[in-house]
């Protein structure tokens, strides 16, 4: 790999706002090979496989351990022999001497070694006043990769261009990349990082206490731009003539072979021998490091969290990141507000049937069922042992009692009584949120791409019901049902669906005059979200030689790294538009990792800013030690996993936790699977009693939470400090987010370490000429 190739495609300095294109090379071909067969082998073994048999089975088989180990032994005696590798080694042992006085990426008043070499006695040089020095665990020697030097150079330079695309198609669509990572990053080709370099999501604050959250005052002027939808893509075109010369507004557009080029990289990644070694040996260490961290540091953790006054685990700010609108509320809430509406409202039109008008209690009579007589059982939207791997049984249990007519009248946005039900739920929601003062959740709304209405519906719905809390912010999700619109012709082809999403959006964008109600709804939108069943997976692998969305007029649905490449390809292009005029920008927060094949944790490593579930992340190690460097946030739902993919003593989120990837607790659907009014308390309180969390354990999955959503910068300032922005120790205040500096300090110098491996490994490229 060429290391000035790789950063010019993925540079951030003074990056300029177009999208940095990648030619098919003949390397390039062979990675895209590899990576279809990788495809081809994933699609295979998701028809094969039994379904828990990855999380049953164990990881080491021993006889599989022992040739691997007697591999590695001929391979180092080889290289032991071999001149280059020694020349190598040697290269290696003076950058590795050189980082004995690397330092950690931050401001000068806080520098530390960050060294595997450091002796115990020197592991700290300089540490704020704020950050207790605590026991630390160091590696000493000349060499620490436990591999071959080959194999540790290939694979270090592999995970390094991975980061780099990462890097590359966050800032250009206005997603979050770790600090740290992006340090490390430019220390590679030695320039330095600056607080300029860094791109975020820019999220509208909520109106401040007497400010009408609906005021459709100071709304900007139309800018009289075109629109039309080109491969799949919305174009923005300044004048009409613009449009007829096809010279766009200078926006980056993404380009397809780029993307699936990169995509390949990644892809061929995750079977490659020595970077999956390298790895799996990593996300060991890292887990058996935390192991002695928690043994020796867990007592002065604990002594640090007691003397922080008025702040506990119940006082710190906690956000429900991933919780579906139509099932926030909990079982026996529902009950309890169907009974009382029939009460009061029996006589009330609320449904049309086959072109009659039907009163609540008709529709009631007409499925034979007694609102009195209803009980959390006879409701049946609970999920249970019937909905373990059944998708099908599990989507079901959105119909009150079976009937598709009750979550019409109490659970839709869009009908007779336009939503009114459905928005009184919600805003009791909110009100017990409001109530707590320290949860905040992000509900999902559905966009379904039936009709360009659909957005206008929506955000009538929000406006008029009154539904806006400042403890909610939401999310617009988008089913992958094109199949089923197709099959009732409702789209032509998959450019329709892909315009009945994102064109309204556009046009709000460039004429807010025009959709008044849609702009002041946009403001708490702060992302958007890709749902439906993993498991249901298309043998179709996407490349630059798949179909156009114009063209796919097939009545099957694409693939989920179809769907995903659009919906990012849109909402970039979209974010820069909005930035250009002063307006909030969207992330992009798939539900990714669930089920079915682990190839589409590599379509959201590149395109999301962060994802929901992450489950097959324990599959691969190499993707889930990239979502570790990178710090991709996960928000897990335990609850919800063990009713209909993975047992609950299975779930990977404490093994996640521990080694360091950045991960929250979400409920999903209350609905389903909860029992009690506060039903993220209860997600926090089972996920410690089960796996024996510690306070400082669950209020970091709290401060985490709290990052990875889409709450506004003056919200996470105010939440998690002023400096939360900056990493370690610096960027914690314990006072708000009652996560202990030792812990914080640890998280860094890991992250730190981990790395200054993979820099080195490229240094070593250019100081590996000073020895030929």
């Amino acid at each position: 790999m060429n290391l000035t190739t790789t950063l010019d495609m993925s540079s951030t300095e003074d990056m300029p706002r177009q999208f940095p294109k990648v030619t098919l090379s003949e390397k390039e071909k062979e990675t895209q090979l590899q990576a279809e067969k990788v495809y081809a082998s994933a699609l295979k073994e998701e028809d094969n496989k039994d379904a828990l048999s990855m999380f049953t089975v164990p990881e080491d088989c021993p006889i599989g351990l022992q040739q691997e180990k007697d591999h590695e032994l001929l391979k180092e005696l080889a290289e032991q022999q071999s001149e280059e590798s020694t020349k190598r080694r040697k290269s290696l042992k003076m950058i590795r001497s050189q980082s004995m006085y690397l330092q950690i990426p931050v401001n000068t008043d806080w520098t530390r070694s960050v060294t595997p070499f450091m002796s115990p006695s020197s592991t700290c040089s300089s540490l704020p006043e704020n950050c207790p020095d605590y026991q630390r665990v160091t590696i000493s020697g000349d060499y620490c990769a436990g591999i071959t030097v080959e194999d540790y150079e290939q694979a270090a330079k592999s995970l390094f261009k991975a980061l780099l695309i990462r890097e590359k198609y966050s800032k250009l669509a206005y997603h979050r990349f770790c600090r740290t990572t992006a340090q490390f990053l430019r220390s590679a080709v030695n320039t330095r990082w600056s607080e300029d370099d860094e791109v975020m999501p820019d999220m509208c604050p909520h109106p401040k206490h007497g400010e009408d959250p609906y005021s459709m005052e100071n709304i900007p002027e139309n800018l009289n731009y075109e629109l039309k939808m080109k491969d799949g893509i919305v174009c923005v075109y300044e004048s009409v003539e613009a449009l007829e010369e096809n010279k766009p507004h200078d926006l980056p557009y993404p380009d397809l072979e780029t993307f699936a080029i990169d995509l390949s990289h990644v892809l061929s990644m995750i079977a490659d021998g020595p970077t999956k070694t390298y790895c799996h040996r990593r996300l060991n260490f890292l887990s058996s490091k935390f192991y002695l961290h928690e043994m020796l540091n867990e007592m002065a953790e604990l002594k640090e969290l007691k003397s922080v006054p008025h702040r506990d685990f119940y006082n710190v700010r906690k956000v429900d990141t991933h919780i579906h609108a139509a099932a926030c509320m909990s079982q026996k809430h529902l009950l309890t507000f169907i009974q009382k509406t029939y009460e009061t409202d029996s006589d009330r039109v609320v449904l049309e049937k086959v072109g009659q008008k039907m009163t609540l209690q008709q529709v009631f009579h007409s499925i034979n069922k007694d609102p009195y007589d209803l009980t959390v059982d006879s409701l049946d939207v609970h999920a249970g042992r019937q909905t373990f791997h059944r998708f099908d049984k599990f989507n079901s249990k959105y119909n009150p009692v079976g009937a598709s007519e009750l979550r019409e009248i109490f659970l839709k946005t869009d009908n007779l009584i336009n939503g009114e039900y459905f928005a009184s739920i919600i805003k009791e929601v909110s009100h017990d949120l409001e109530e707590s003062k320290y949860q905040h959740a992000e509900p999902r709304l559905s966009i379904y791409g039936r009709s360009p209405e659909e957005w206008d519906s929506l955000s009538k719905w929000f406006i008029h019901q009154k539904v806006h809390s400042p403890n909610m912010r939401w999310i617009i999700q988008v089913p992958r049902i094109y199949d089923i619109f197709k099959s009732k012709k409702l789209v032509h082809n998959f450019a329709k669906m892909l315009e009945n999403i994102f064109l309204p959006l556009f046009e709000a964008t460039v004429n807010p005059q025009k959709h008044k109600e849609l702009h002041v709804f946009l403001k708490y939108v702060s992302g958007f979200d890709s749902v439906d069943d993993e498991s249901k997976h298309s043998d179709h692998m996407f490349s630059f030689r798949s179909p156009k969305p114009e063209q796919w007029t097939a009545d099957e649905n694409p693939p989920y790294s179809y769907y995903i490449f659009h919906m990012y390809a849109n909402i970039m292009v979209l974010n820069n538009l909005r930035k250009e005029r002063g307006l909030s920008t969207f992330q992009f927060r798939p539900h990714c990792g669930e089920a079915g094949s682990i190839t589409h944790l590599v379509s959201a490593f590149l395109t999301s800013d962060n994802i929901s579930h992450g489950l097959n992340l324990k599959k691969s190690p190499v993707l889930q030690y990239l979502y570790y460097l990178a710090q991709v946030p996960i928000a897990m739902s335990p609850l919800s996993n063990n009713s209909l993919f993975l047992e609950y003593s299975k779930n990977p989120l404490k093994e996640f936790l521990h080694k360091g990837l950045c991960v929250s607790l979400s409920t999903d659907d209350p609905m389903q699977f909860h029992y009690t009014k506060e039903p993220l308390m209860e997600e926090y309180a089972i996920a410690a009693q089960l796996w024996k969390l510690s306070t400082c354990d669950v209020c970091e999955i709290a401060r985490n939470s709290v990052l990875q959503s889409g709450l506004s910068h003056q919200d996470k300032k105010h939440f998690l400090g002023v400096n939360y922005l900056k990493d370690g120790p610096e960027g914690n205040d314990i006072c708000r987010t009652n996560v202990a500096q030792i812990r914080m300090a640890y998280r860094h110098e890991t992250l730190c370490n981990e790395l200054s491996f993979i820099v080195d490994a490229v240094k070593s490229e250019a100081m590996g000429s000073i020895y030929e």
